[in-house]
C-alpha cells in the first residue's frame, strides 16, 4: 500500500527536489494526478474553474469540504491540502480553529491553506500550536482582490518588495510548514526562497522556488476562458473533449449509436413467446 506524503515530508523538501503541486477538485482528477504530484491542492479557485464565479470570494466552507473529501478519496500518496475560503478564518483565531478543525475532520486532508501575511501570523501560530498544519499564501492573494485593486503583480516596487518579504518571514515564523508565493517579481521570489526556512511553492513567481503549483485545468488546457502569463499548457483537453462530443452527437443523430454491441440482448424466452403468438 502506498504511503501518503506527510507534512514533515513536505517541510523536509526545502532546497531539495522541487515539489510538484497541482489543484484537484474531484475524485477522478485526483486519481489521475496522484502518482505524479507531491501535493494535491483543493483550491478555492474551484469557484472560478468549476462554478463560473468571477472571483474566489463566493466559495463556501461546505463547498470546500465536499470537494476536499472527494480528492482525499481519489488519492493515495499525495499530501492533500484544502484552501480555507474567504470569511472562514479572518474573524479570530478561535473562528479559524473551529473551521479548520472541521475541514481536517470532515475531509481527511493533511493540511489547510490560508491567505495572508503578517496580519495573519497570530492566527497561524494559534492553529499550529493546536495541531492544525498550515500552508501559507502570500504575494498576490486572490481573496484580497478588491483590496489589492485587481490581480496585480506584487514586489515590483521597493515598498511592495519589503512587504512580500516581511509577510513571508512572518508566516514562516508563525509555524507554517510551506508557503505558496503567487504573482511576484522573479527576483523577489528568489529572495523569499533563499531567506525563508520553509518550502516556497511558486505560481507566477520563479523557478528558484522550492516547487511549483498550477491549476490543473489551466495546465491541461481544459479551462480556456483566460490564461495567465505564468501558465504553460501541457495538453488540450478542451479540444479533445469538443472532438469527442462532436463525434458522439453526430452518431446519435445518425442513429449509429448505440450500436448492437452497446445494447442488452432481449430475454430469449420472451422472444420465443412473441414468435409463438404470431
Amino acid at each position: 500500500m502506498t504511503k501518503r506524503l506527510t507534512v514533515p515530508d513536505i517541510r523536509a523538501r526545502k532546497g531539495g527536489v522541487p515539489l510538484v503541486v497541482l489543484t484537484a477538485y474531484s475524485a477522478p482528477f485526483a486519481k489521475i494526478l496522484d502518482p505524479h504530484v507531491d501535493i494535491l491542492l483543493v483550491g478555492d479557485s474551484l469557484g472560478m474553474v468549476l462554478y463560473g464565479m468571477e472571483s474566489t470570494l463566493g466559495v463556501t466552507l461546505d463547498m470546500m469540504i465536499a470537494h476536499g473529501r472527494a480528492v482525499v478519496k481519489g488519492s493515495g500518496s499525495a499530501c492533500v491540502t484544502v484552501d480555507m475560503p474567504f470569511g472562514s478564518y479572518q474573524q479570530s483565531p478561535a473562528q479559524a480553529f473551529e473551521n479548520c478543525a472541521r475541514v481536517l475532520a470532515d475531509t481527511g486532508c493533511q493540511a489547510v491553506k490560508l491567505e495572508g501575511g503578517a496580519e495573519l501570523a497570530d492566527t497561524i501560530k494559534f492553529l499550529t500550536q493546536r495541531g492544525v498544519p498550515v500552508m501559507g499564501h502570500v504575494g498576490l492573494m486572490p481573496q484580497h482582490v478588491h483590496a489589492m485593486g485587481g490581480f496585480k503583480t506584487q514586489g515590483r516596487g521597493e515598498e511592495s518588495r519589503r512587504k512580500v518579504l516581511a509577510d513571508a518571514r512572518a508566516v514562516a515564523e508563525a509555524g507554517a510548514f510551506a508557503m505558496v508565493l503567487e504573482g511576484v517579481a522573479s527576483d523577489v521570489a528568489g529572495d523569499v526562497t533563499r531567506q525563508v526556512a520553509i518550502p516556497i511553492i511558486g505560481i507566477g513567481a520563479s523557478n528558484e522556488c522550492d516547487g511549483q503549483v498550477l491549476v490543473s485545468e489551466d495546465m491541461a488546457g481544459l479551462f480556456s476562458d483566460y490564461m495567465p502569463k505564468f501558465v504553460k499548457r501541457y495538453g488540450d483537453l478542451a479540444g479533445e473533449l469538443e472532438t469527442a462530443a462532436r463525434a458522439y452527437a453526430e452518431e446519435v443523430r445518425a442513429r449509429a449509436f448505440p450500436a448492437k454491441e452497446h445494447c442488452f440482448a432481449p430475454n430469449p424466452a420472451l422472444v420465443d413467446v412473441k414468435k409463438a403468438g404470431k
